[in-house]
This record gives C-alpha cells, structure tokens and sequence, in this order.
C-alpha cells in the first residue's frame, strides 16, 4: 500500500477509503492543473509525429547546415493555427508561421493562411493539393473505374487493389490517372510475376478481362494533372519494360532444373537451428501428409511427393526476386516438368489461409498439404519450446492455428485433432525438447477454437458449454452449438443446467471414488430410485442417438429426465 501511494505521489495518510456499491477501496484525489492551448500543444503534437509508425526515418540536414533531423521525408513548413490564432509549436526544426506550400509544379509556391477553417479551401484552389485523403482516395478510384470501363476491362482482387489505392493516395497530391501499355509478348510469362511487378514495384494497376486473364494495359495514378499526358505515358512503360523484361528472364532460367532435380539443395536451406533444414522438414510434412491422405481414402503417394517438392519454388530466381510467389510459381514449374496436376495444384494451395478470412484450398490434396504444413509447424515449434507469450507470436502460431481449425471445421473434415498432433510430433521425436508439447498444443488450439467461434457470433456461455468436454473432432462442431442453442431456450435447459452444476460439485469431492458400477442395494428412497429408473430408461436411447450424431435428441432425452432429477434434490440430501 505504502508503495502504490508512492507511486501516485502521495503520502499514506493522503489515502481515503471510497465504497463503490460492490467494495470498499483505497484511493486517492488528486487535481491536475490545466494547462493553456500554447503550453499543452507543442508536446501533444511532438509525441504524435513521434509516435508515427513509420519503419524507416530519413535523416536529412536543415537549411542552416548545421543541425540534421530524422522523419520520414525532409519537412518544409510547418503551420499550426487554432481559429485565426498562430500558436507557437517549434517541430522538426522549424518554428511555425501562416506560410504553407502547394503543388510543387501546378502550385503556388507559398500560401498564407489566415484561418485555420481556411486551410483546406486554400491548399485546394490556390495549392492544388486535395488535402483530406478519404476526398482524394474517392476521386482516384472513381477514375481508375472509369478508366478501366473505357477499355472494358476491370481491376482484379478487390482486397488487392484496396491496398494499392491507399498507397498511391498517400503517394500523391491530388492524382490525375492515365493508361500505359506494355508488349504482348510479356503475357507469355505467368500474369501472376508481371501483376506483382506492375503493383509492388512501379505502384501500377494492372487491367484484367472477363476471363480474369491480364491485358497488356496498366493504369498509373500521377502527380500531375496535364491536358497532354503522352511524356508521362512514355516514361512510364520505358520504366516498367525493364522490369517485365527481368520477370521473363527469371521465368525462362528457372525451367532450366526441375523442381525434383532441386530437392539435393533443400538440405542447404536451414529451416529453423533446432529443426533442421527444409528438407528435414519436407519429410516431415510428408508424413503427416500421408497419414492425412489415407485417412480420407486420398492418394497418400502423391500427398507424399506434393509435399516433397512443396518447398522446392523456395529456390528458384523468380521466388528469390518475389517472395509473394512462393507456392504459385511452384505449380507452373511443376506442369512444366510433368508432374500431375492435382499435385501442381496443391503447391500453389499449401499456404492458405494466409491471414484471417483468407480463402481455404478449394482441392482435395491442396487441403490436405495447407493442413500438414501447418501442423508441422506448430507441432515443431511447440516441441522445442517456442510458444506464443502475451502479444508475442514471431511465428504467427495463432494464425496457424486458425487456419488449422477452419480447415477442420468448413471442410467437415473427419479427422481427430490428437491424433493429427500425435501424428506431427511422431517425425520430432530426437529434436523434441519440451515435455508437454501435445498437451500443450491441445490446450492452445481450444483457445483458439474459443476465440473463432466467439468471433462467429456464438454466446459466449454456449461455446464454454459446449468445450468444457474435448472435442476431438470438429467437423460436426457447428451442428452440436446449433442443437445445443435450441436446448437452452426450452424450459428444461435452467433446471437441468444447475443440476448438472450441483452433480459436477458433488463428484469433484469425491475424486477417484467416483468411478465405478451402481450399487442398487444403496438406493432406498423413492426419489432415488425414481431417477435411477429414469436413467436405465434413458441411457440406451441416449447412446444410440449420439452414436447417430443426433445431437437434439440427446437433449431433448435428457430434457425428459427434468421431474426426476428436480425431485431427487428436492428429497435428498446428498453428502
């Protein structure tokens, strides 16, 4: 007590006792002073600009040539006004004035602004310059729609193109959009290397037909706004020829070596210091692959080489220059060398889901590879220790996991969940080092499981009920909430509910003593054997409807139990 007072500066006896309905607590009163617009401003606007997030600063010299400041890009001017007031911030090493900047071509280069409601009105009409991003990222999409409906064509990934427009609307200051084009030669090599050059490198978006195949067109989003955009056109398709060039040439050098021909060169890869090399766990992934593939009367050979030569893309130039397209280039490498197209198919699917909402793999054997290889990886991580702590997850397990479960559950797949993790921790035996890695792995995947179906909409109360008992498989997991939602609104649900609780308390004390056959010769009071008579009645049409998978026959069974049991309590005592 003494040192949480000293904490909040204030002696014991500036302690009071305060009753907040429920508890009586310690604490303390303290007013803070206020503080004038000028005195609070400039450090409420210094720790914002310094908690940006930005991943790399610039350091750049002021036009004193002597001090340096570090920020995303060098700073110009600085203006900070409340009504018509300038108020004194120094940031950045400038000190504030009524003086702004607009476009630095289309422009003027200096502007005063009087009032502080003024500012928008004035960067726009005197600046050019559309200072509310929402206002300037509208008006881009609206003419990049425009632009594409001209040439009939769309923009492709909705989620892709988001992203795309958010950068370039942060890019530039108003934007003006026009069409570039590039040879149709380039088509020849896989839409998916030119779509991420065009995005990622050169902030271009690429055009697509009906048929979702890439049209040798692209859009660029521009500074400048010019009645003759011919010089800005040029330029661009100069620059990203180039780079379509490179993409082709990387395409064309890895056909040169199949991807079983680079299998050797995976053991150079290092995976993890304490799981081995890419190859070791290639063999892992197999595995579990197999054993998934034959439990669902798949093709546990070609799970086997999927997953061998799953990784094998990891090497080539193109995967090297683009990371993105780790899986994807797999599967064209793949047709290319023979392989079948099943196969080929389920390289390109292994990583999904990628991210949360993510597309599923849509195949049979995509889903069982994305499936291996993302117990592999948890199984492997959590075998050495390497567990998810509070808000630390290097390894993005829980999206591993998430993905686990939401194959399990929207693929219906009939599979036991200790047993997939028995399975993947078969192949880790000599590099296991922590102990209770299964256990542990359960315990973190009904978490997860928890926090997806709170996620779905399901009450909080019905999932606890529901995961209280193991659910070893998931795939009819949604039909026992449903069944078990119902229950709970029937009159029975609240009395069968606190009787279950009582039970559950009264075989808790009795621990181990717990077990074992009925002893009839004990029951003595009608009550007791009222419901005894009740349960012998009900217990085989119970089983019988759970082994079914009837789970709303089995509560409305039990349901049916209500008079006994409310009667046993009423009547016994139980000790």
């Amino acid at each position: 007590m003494i040192k949480w007072a000293a904490r909040q500066g204030a002696s014991i006896d500036a302690l009071e006792r305060v009753n907040d309905g429920k508890q009586t607590v310690f604490a303390f009163r303290h007013t803070e002073p206020g503080a004038s617009l000028d005195e609070g401003l400039e450090s409420v606007i210094v720790k914002a600009i310094s908690d940006l997030p930005i991943p790399k600063l610039m350091q750049y010299q002021l036009a004193d040539g002597q001090r340096t400041v570090s920020f995303v890009r060098p700073a110009h001017a600085l203006t900070v006004l409340h009504g018509e007031r300038l108020l004194p911030v120094k940031l950045l090493g400038l000190e504030a004035d009524r003086f702004s900047q607009g476009h630095r071509f289309q422009g003027a280069a200096r502007l005063y602004i009087d009032h502080a409601d003024h500012y928008e009105s004035i960067l726009r009409h005197e600046g050019a310059v559309i200072v509310d991003m929402d206002e300037r990222k509208a008006a881009i999409h609206e003419a990049l729609m425009a632009q594409a409906k001209a040439l009939d064509a769309h923009l492709g990934e909705d989620q892709v193109s988001a992203s795309l427009l958010e950068e370039v609307s942060a890019l530039v200051e108003r934007g003006a959009v026009y069409c570039g084009k590039f040879d149709d030669d380039f088509l020849k090599v896989p839409q998916e290397c030119l779509m991420l050059t065009m995005r990622t490198n050169q902030k271009y978006f690429p055009l697509f037909d009906a048929q979702e195949k890439l049209l040798p067109r692209f859009l660029i989003v521009s500074n400048m706004t010019v009645d003759d955009p011919s010089l800005i056109i040029d330029g661009n398709e100069r620059v990203v020829r180039p780079r379509l060039a490179d993409a082709g040439f990387f395409f064309q050098q890895d056909q040169k070596q199949t991807l079983e021909a680079r299998l050797p060169q995976l053991e150079q890869v290092i995976y993890h210091a304490k799981l081995g090399s890419q190859a070791e766990r290639a063999q892992r992934v197999a595995s579990i692959a197999a054993w998934i593939a034959s439990q669902g009367a798949l093709d546990a050979t070609l799970a086997t080489r999927a997953a061998l030569l799953a990784k094998t893309d990891l090497l080539t130039a193109m995967v090297g220059e683009f990371p993105a397209l780790q899986g994807i280039m797999g599967r064209y490498y793949a047709l290319i060398d023979g392989e079948d197209a099943a196969l080929a198919d389920a390289i390109a699917e292994q990583y999904l889901p990628r991210f949360a909402g993510d597309a599923l793999a849509k195949t049979p054997l995509g889903t069982v590879l994305a499936l291996a290889d993302k117990l592999e990886t948890l199984c492997g991580l959590f075998a050495i220790g390497q567990l998810p702590t509070g808000d630390k997850d290097p390894f993005a397990l829980r999206r591993q996991a998430l993905g686990v479960l939401r194959m399990l559950l929207e693929r219906k797949l009939d599979l036991s969940l200790p047993e997939l993790i028995d399975c993947g921790l078969r192949g880790l035996a000599e590099r296991q080092t922590h102990a209770s890695a299964s256990a542990d792995l359960m315990r973190f995947f009904n978490d997860r499981l928890a926090v997806y179906l709170r996620e779905q909409g399901w009450a909080q109360d019905l999932v606890q009920a529901l995961l209280a008992r193991p659910q070893p498989r998931l795939y009819r997991l949604h039909e026992r909430l449903e069944a078990l939602q119902a229950f709970s609104k029937q009159e029975a649900a609240s009395s069968l509910a606190a009787a279950n609780r009582r039970i559950g308390n009264l075989l808790r004390k009795q621990g181990d003593e717990q077990e074992g056959p009925v002893d009839e010769a004990c029951l003595q009071e009608p009550a007791e054997l009222a419901l005894w008579a009740r349960v012998c009645q009900l217990k085989p049409q119970i089983e019988a409807a759970m082994a079914n998978h009837e789970d709303a026959a089995v509560f409305t069974l039990l349901a049916e139990a209500r008079p006994e049991v409310d009667q046993f309590f009423e009547s016994i005592m139980v000790m």
